[in-house]
């Protein structure tokens, strides 16, 4: 299992890392919630139509710097940002707690 650090988290944060077209489609649809995050790698917008919780939802570079953190209610659709490559989701709450904000840089480690 892949995990994610920044220097905010005190311990490495359980990853899901969904590189095909077919788990970026499906992303958090029809989960109750997730333990860690999901990485979808590559992708440059979000949506939480048919979500039944709320995420955040941080937009990174192609070197996984933190673009922009975003708190998404279900039933929403996200704009594209300029320069995203990866978006990491997380139920709402969990990036404030890592530490995950505009400007970190963001590590995965697959083991």
């Amino acid at each position: 299992m892949a995990t994610l650090t920044t220097p905010g988290i005190p311990a490495p944060v359980p990853l899901e890392v969904a590189a095909s077209a077919r788990a970026r489609r499906r992303g958090l649809l029809g989960r109750d919630g997730i333990d860690g995050a999901l990485l979808l790698s590559p992708a440059g917008a979000v949506h939480t139509l048919g979500m039944r919780f709320a995420i955040d939802v941080a937009y990174l570079d192609r070197k996984f710097r933190v673009l922009a953190v975003r708190t998404m209610k279900p039933g929403r659709v996200g704009r594209p940002r300029p320069r995203s490559r990866h978006i990491l989701e997380a139920e709402a709450g969990a990036m404030e707690r890592w530490g995950v904000r505009r400007g970190e840089q963001v590590t995965v480690l697959d083991r």
